[in-house]
């Protein structure tokens, strides 16, 4: 297994400076530098990693992307072991979360913002 170091969750309050190191499955460390190359070329887009919920376990780790645009705000909160894929267009970043028999949640990440699919019907060809 891989390992990535990762922001604590908001509590315990004695561990808010700390990084932690969680094991994770080598597709994740993928995902997340797919992400994080895709968000470090847009000023508006910030994207960190902590801590999942469940302390200890493998693969416990929480993304988050934030669109800051003047007062609009958005975010898009989600673990990282429910990406599937996650694809750099070179214009959007598309991401693909909980595929199930050709459907999926999809995520589509602009230069101005994002939108979201909860019933995406995927096409193969």
């Amino acid at each position: 297994m891989a390992t990535m170091t990762v922001a604590p969750r908001n509590t315990p309050a004695e561990r808010a400076e700390d990084r932690i190191e969680v094991e994770v499955d080598e597709y994740m460390t993928v995902l997340a530098a797919t992400i994080e190359d895709w968000a470090a070329h847009r000023t508006d887009w910030e994207f960190s990693l902590r801590e999942g919920h469940e302390f200890g376990r493998g693969n416990n780790v929480e993304a988050r992307l934030l669109y800051v645009d003047g007062t609009q705000t958005s975010s898009l909160l989600f673990r990282l072991d429910q990406l599937d894929r996650a694809t750099d267009t070179g214009q959007e970043l598309v991401l693909e979360l909980e595929e199930q028999d050709g459907i999926s949640k999809l995520a589509r990440l602009t230069a101005n913002g994002i939108d979201v699919e909860l019933h995406h019907i995927l096409t193969y060809t």
